[in-house]
């Protein structure tokens, strides 16, 4: 990942291109922590003070968040989904689970109409990685594959505006799921994927829609049950 060495007014600009290019190509995903300035600055090549200049004006548009004393992690995967992870950041969960209902099923419908042979194979490959990230019982590597089966559910739709929509959104909707989760996995709240996949692949619209609906509003209701639990476990 060495640089070359532009003229200097336009070196942070290249070292910016640089890191948004390691957030969207996802070789550093969404949750992670970016490597250290000295890390980056031996990486890169360049100066430290261009190094910070660069992961600042990243955070500032979204893409990163600067925690003291933890490091730096990725939050987003585009400006514009750091405007989305912003501007919705505290929005009523059940509102979130509304909005994602309504696109995840709307891609569903579209899916099983359109989807192509390479679709399902993907789809199939990731159903069963999100089902091995359940049983090892990581909770984030759980939640990195669950997001990324429900893209490629949208993104088999072929519809260019949804699937862009949808992945401008999706960083919001993991930060939902991360919360509905929690840090362990729990068989609760284990929910069953392959009607989905298995609808889809059968061509059926209305079954593939229906399921994709029920996901997000099963997670919020499970999610409002257990807190009510421990709740009422508190005041007992």
């Amino acid at each position: 990942m060495a640089l070359t060495s532009p003229r200097r007014s336009a070196l942070s600009d290249q070292v910016i291109t640089e890191l948004r290019n390691q957030i969207t190509s996802g070789e550093w995903p969404v949750g992670t922590r970016i490597p250290t300035e000295p890390e980056l600055v031996e990486q890169l090549g360049v100066a430290r003070n261009t190094v910070r200049e660069a992961v600042r004006a990243l955070a500032h548009n979204g893409l990163l968040d600067i925690r003291q004393g933890s490091g730096t992690y990725v939050v987003a995967t585009s400006e514009l989904a750091g405007v989305m992870h912003r501007r919705f950041a505290d929005a009523d969960a059940r509102h979130i689970a509304e909005v994602r209902s309504t696109l995840e099923a709307s891609a569903a419908r579209l899916a099983a109409e359109r989807r192509t042979e390479r679709d399902m194979r993907q789809l199939e490959t990731l159903l069963a990685r999100r089902e091995e990230a359940w049983g090892g019982g990581d909770a984030e590597l759980f939640v990195a594959a669950d997001a990324t089966l429900h893209l490629a559910v949208v993104s088999a739709s072929h519809n260019d505006v949804l699937t862009a929509l949808y992945a401008d959104l999706s960083d919001l909707m993991r930060d939902g799921l991360r919360a509905d989760v929690g840090r362990e996995l729990r068989p609760a709240f284990h929910l069953d994927h392959a009607r989905l996949v298995a609808a889809i692949r059968a061509g059926d619209a209305e079954t593939a829609g229906t399921e994709a609906a029920s996901h997000a509003f099963s997670c919020l209701r499970k999610t409002v049950r257990e807190g009510g639990l421990r709740a009422r476990r508190v005041r007992g």
